[in-house]
């Protein structure tokens, strides 16, 4: 990417969530005034303490395509261009959105997604009990209940007076 046709820019960002439970300190890069990759560095991840600090590095794909490809909609990306034509982002991911926006706010079971959070946050806890814990299921069960958290959120179903209560759950066992 030509810096002297596109903006770029290095800020740095402090990650502090309490209501999730993690800490830590970062940088996003921006391009042309929009994220398309962080690199954090976290002290602390649903409530422990990251010993040694753990880091992670995310990036915005489809961002990164869309300047590649020059669209300005993700949905206009060019996602095969073959015998049969071209296929677009759109064209394979759209009606999910749709339909998976439906579903999330309109129509999700509160009742069965707080069910579904507590016995996964309570079976990763039971895991890591164990007299040889299993901390990798346990972390499939933690992704699973914070999934269940993120719907529920969607549906506006936890207040935000609930949420420091409900995601610190989501560190181990007393």
């Amino acid at each position: 990417m030509d810096p002297t046709i596109h903006e770029h820019s290095l800020c740095r960002r402090q990650l502090g969530k309490p209501d999730a439970g993690r800490l830590g300190l970062g940088w996003e890069v921006w391009l042309n005034g929009m994220e398309v990759t962080q690199f954090t560095y976290f002290q602390q991840v649903g409530g422990l303490e990251c010993k040694p600090v753990t880091g992670e590095i995310t990036y915005g794909l489809e961002r990164l395509a869309m300047y590649i490809q020059g669209v300005d909609s993700v949905y206009d990306l060019v996602w095969s261009d073959g015998p049969l034509g071209k296929t677009t982002y759109g064209d394979v991911f759209h009606q999910n959105e749709v339909e998976q926006s439906t579903y999330n706010f309109e129509y999700a079971d509160v009742d069965f997604l707080f069910t579904c959070f507590e016995q996964y946050e309570k079976e990763a806890q039971q895991l890591l009990a164990l007299e040889t814990p299993l901390p990798l299921p346990a972390y499939e069960r933690i992704l699973k209940a914070a999934h269940s958290f993120n719907l529920l959120d969607a549906r506006k179903a936890i207040s935000v007076t609930e949420r420091p209560a409900l995601y610190p759950a989501h560190s181990h066992p007393d």
